[in-house]
């Protein structure tokens, strides 16, 4: 049997697939630690029922570059994804797609609290 026939045959059986809230949290948490440059750790997730769908909150911190560093080149702030603003913003899409894509939930939104900054020497100059 071929794994596509194998799909077929598995699409077709009764019962429920459930994923546990803990699991989708560590999903969630995981998605925003990589959006934000942060370890998975330091990241809260919770969940409400938004009309049907999953609304996720997310309080971070993100990381920076040490601002000696923007002080003597300023494209540092570029070579880590822009403002910590627009670096939010993008994190949301990020996150949303990624939970949606490896979970297979129906997510209406992300909203993001940045709780801090963690100086990093990460980032690309351009």
């Amino acid at each position: 049997m071929s794994v596509a026939e194998a799909v077929e045959s598995t699409t077709s059986l009764a019962g429920h697939n459930r994923i546990s809230t803990q699991a989708l949290t560590s999903l969630a948490r995981a998605a925003a630690a990589e959006a934000l440059g942060v370890e998975a750790s330091d990241i809260r997730a919770d969940w409400a029922d938004d009309d049907g769908l999953l609304a996720l909150s997310i309080v971070a911190p993100i990381s920076i570059p040490a601002l000696t560093d923007v002080l003597r080149d300023p494209q540092r702030v570029q070579g880590f994804g822009g403002s910590i603003w627009d670096r939010a913003v993008a994190a949301k899409a990020t996150i949303l797609e990624t939970v949606t894509r490896l979970s297979g939930s129906q997510l209406s939104r992300v909203d993001i609290r940045i709780s801090g900054a963690h100086v990093t020497e990460g980032g690309r100059v351009q």
